[in-house]
């Protein structure tokens, strides 16, 4: 058998954790869940990572990371309406393609929200700068264009809420949608 790395276990650690915390949330999820998810111990876990907070940045952050590649390979070399449509396009096949993104990025924003009331700041820092680059690359493909990146990013917003809550592709709720945004 073939040991991993530290990098590459670290890596492992980021996917199940994105799994798990996708599923349970950053309260739900136990750091035993996802230490078991990857086949190592809790010690071990914490080695690599200080603690579930930690665990649950990087998750996160490997999520908007990730969608912010997609916007940027979708709008390479376009601009205006064209980058818009193939950014969309490409964010939808994403969360078909891979729901726990979706879910993940849901996650997320509860996890922030629930720690800012509890009075910590510092927790949905590093997650705010990870979105405003993904609204960067999305402003900049539309050609710096603040109210369409603003619709554009309202509009993924509503698909988020309305895919996560399941509704279907032939719910009313969709009539509103242009036919190439409803999902798949």
């Amino acid at each position: 058998m073939v040991r991993m790395s530290a990098d590459e276990r670290r890596e492992s650690v980021i996917r199940a954790a994105v799994t798990e915390f996708s599923r349970g949330g950053y309260h739900g999820t136990s750091t035993e869940a996802i230490a078991k998810r990857v086949g190592v111990s809790q010690p071990y876990l914490f080695r690599l990572f200080p603690g579930k907070q930690a665990i649950f940045l990087e998750a996160a952050r490997r999520c908007c990371r990730d969608v912010t590649e997609v916007f940027r390979r979708a709008s390479d070399g376009l601009q205006g309406e064209e980058a818009t449509k193939a950014m969309g396009d490409a964010y939808q096949a994403l969360i078909a393609d891979d729901p726990e993104k979706l879910l993940m990025q849901m996650q997320m924003y509860v996890a922030v929200a629930a720690a800012e009331a509890a009075g910590d700041r510092e927790f949905g820092e590093a997650l705010r700068a990870e979105w405003m680059e993904m609204y960067d690359v999305a402003n900049l493909a539309m050609g710096a264009d603040v109210d369409e990146a603003t619709q554009f990013l309202a509009y993924g917003m509503l698909i988020n809420v309305l895919v996560s809550m399941g509704f279907q592709s032939d719910h009313r709720v969709w009539a509103g949608f242009y036919d190439e945004v409803q999902p798949r």
